[in-house]
């Protein structure tokens, strides 16, 4: 893994992506299903967003997109203080939309939802709560990343603040991995990111879960 500075270093080498999960809510800590619920940043989460801003900003980032999401949206908002970036949200970095698993807890859902949350961790397509497939979240949210990522200059770089479920799915469409792989990538801790950069046969992977020393993940599809 490389840190932010080596990273830094590292500009000349082509584009760079940032996909940074926002901060910790207190659906989080209850391990909550979120989805698309707007649930608001606790104190923490603001002090995560303020801590994480000031290493990302040593990357100098070029651009920066965000999810319309309250949580999202005001993690992003720490970084363009300090960088005077105007950030562009857009409601397709929304996370999944879970019907009515959101606002349940992960034990409630396996107790109620016991099978469709099985066939899920075993990588089946499944429509959490009548809601959406990961392949139609990295369907709305990987279009627009790429698109703002073409607007980069050479060796710019793009910053991307949205949820860790938005977030996995993107990279695993980034990188041409099979959807059935895409659990593989892991969980973001909350104001964690991971980093592609452009290489010559597509995107690669350069870090992920980046930003801080190894903790738990605290509702990682929110």
């Amino acid at each position: 893994m490389t840190s932010p500075g080596e990273a830094s270093a590292g500009k000349g080498r082509g584009r760079r992506v940032i996909l940074w999960r926002h901060g910790q809510t207190r659906w989080n800590v209850e391990r909550r299903f979120q989805g698309t619920t707007d649930v608001e940043l606790t104190e923490t989460g603001v002090a995560q967003a303020r801590r994480a801003a000031r290493l990302l900003a040593s990357l100098k980032p070029d651009a920066m997109i965000a999810s319309d999401l309250r949580r999202a949206a005001a993690t992003a908002a720490e970084l363009a203080t300090l960088t005077g970036l105007d950030v562009t949200h857009d409601e397709a970095l929304r996370e999944t939309y879970a019907g009515v698993w959101q606002g349940l807890t992960h034990e409630e859902i396996i107790a109620r939802y016991g099978e469709e949350y099985t066939a899920w961790k075993r990588g089946e397509p499944v429509r959490r709560g009548g809601g959406e497939l990961e392949t139609e979240v990295a369907d709305r949210a990987a279009p627009v990343v790429l698109r703002h990522a073409e607007k980069l200059p050479d060796d710019g770089t793009l910053v991307v603040v949205s949820h860790g479920g938005t977030i996995r799915t993107t990279i695993g469409r980034l990188l041409g991995l099979d959807p059935h792989h895409w659990e593989s990538l892991g969980g973001l801790s909350n104001c964690c990111w991971s980093a592609l950069g452009e290489g010559a046969r597509g995107w690669r992977l350069l870090e992920h879960n980046a930003g801080t020393l190894p903790e738990a993940v605290l509702g990682d599809d929110d």
